[in-house]
């Protein structure tokens, strides 16, 4: 009998782990997850790896071994150390990518967070990700900021594998979508093949929480007002779903017909942040409701648990009631909730969030190989270049 996790494959939807460090990519557990519970792929953001690096003692050697080649720069040791674990992962997932003709087993390594408003540094360093990975089944994150997106376009006509992230909005998902085919067509217009892949990593548990926040405010104000109470928790799996329709109009449809006879991809919809937040839901609520072909699903580790033990696969319900969700965007319109506003706060907390992690990373490193350096004399000969040692 198959697990609820290997339930997921055989619907067509990948399980990615939403995690990385060096003790999994260099220990078992990751060909464990991978042989037993449906695990063809990995993503890593700033967070991830701030209590990867940070925390543990697993990297300190490496640290110690930089500081020794005079590499004191806390931004070169950071990419150094992730490089090595996005390529020892991307190596044991490697059979994932081959059995499946390249369409799975990737691992994702997020650009800075400094350059989301910036098109042609992201493209650079996306560029630059590639060369030093030098792996095939590697992603580069991109965010769908206004400046992100022409960066997708660009790094899709390149063939660089791109994983858009912080997906919020069905606008911006709209325009994440064109800049792919858009890529797609450039490079084949040049007479180039289509060998480029890339997921659209729509956000959903915090969705939930922020229409929530707006909801009980509301409920609050007008206790009397039955509609309220029967909207909370519906918006994340609505907006989902409402993504998953539209990636059905725009890839299985007449417009990209012409680009999968030429051998295109799919830009396959991956549901992240699909952790319940609210201790009300059920954990596995959001990977129970997003099931279908075609998808991803990355999961924490707690989550690839939960699901393992509890997870119920019925059917393919990304496509169930998709006019509920219609009529659950109208109904938060009714109430006063925009969720282009809502979605819009979250691209931009998200950008920010992740910008405090990516800093606060730094600084953990700065401050670790502070430590190792100083008894050495590197300390006096310069320090961290970040200025917090001089």
């Amino acid at each position: 009998m198959p697990t609820p996790l290997q339930q997921l494959g055989q619907r067509g939807q990948s399980v990615w782990l939403d995690y990385i460090s060096r003790e999994l990519v260099t220990g078992p557990d990751l060909a464990r997850m991978i042989a037993e519970d449906n695990v063809t792929g990995m993503t890593s953001n700033p967070t991830i790896f701030e209590k990867a690096i940070a925390e543990g003692t697993h990297y300190d050697e490496q640290i110690h071994a930089l500081l020794d080649r005079g590499v004191d720069d806390p931004n070169e040791i950071f990419l150094t150390l992730a490089v090595d674990d996005i390529r020892r992962a991307a190596d044991t997932l490697r059979p994932v990518h081959e059995r499946t003709g390249g369409a799975d087993g990737f691992v994702s390594l997020e650009l800075p967070p400094s350059l989301s408003h910036d098109t042609a540094r992201s493209v650079e360093t996306a560029r630059e990700y590639r060369r030093r990975v030098d792996r095939p089944n590697l992603m580069v994150k991109v965010p769908a900021t206004p400046e992100g997106i022409p960066a997708i376009e660009e790094l899709i006509a390149a063939g660089v594998n791109v994983n858009v992230t912080l997906i919020f909005a069905l606008s911006a998902y709209e325009r994440v979508m064109d800049a792919y085919m858009r890529g797609l067509r450039r490079r084949h217009a040049a007479g180039q093949p289509l060998d480029v892949h890339s997921v659209a990593s729509f956000f959903v548990s915090r969705v939930d929480t922020a229409v929530d926040r707006l909801l009980e405010e509301r409920i609050a104000s007008a206790p009397d007002d039955a509609r309220l109470p029967a909207l909370l928790g519906t918006a994340a799996i609505a907006n989902a779903r409402l993504a998953y329709e539209a990636f059905e109009r725009r890839f299985r449809g007449a417009e990209f017909a012409d680009l999968a006879a030429a051998g295109a991809h799919l830009q396959r919809p991956l549901w992240a942040s699909t952790s319940a937040k609210n201790p009300r839901y059920r954990d596995v609520v959001y990977a129970e409701a997003l099931i279908g072909p075609d998808t991803v699903d990355t999961m924490p580790p707690a989550t690839v648990e939960a699901f393992r033990d509890h997870g119920v696969v019925a059917g393919d319900t990304v496509r169930e009631d998709v006019a509920g969700a219609h009529r659950v965007f109208a109904e938060l319109e009714a109430a006063g909730i925009s969720m282009e506003r809502v979605t819009q706060d979250l691209l931009d907390a998200g950008v920010r969030s992740f910008a405090d992690s990516y800093d606060q990373l730094i600084r953990r490193i700065a401050e670790k190989a502070g430590s190792f350096a100083a008894p050495q004399g590197h300390a006096a000969a310069g320090g961290m270049r970040d200025g917090t040692r001089r």
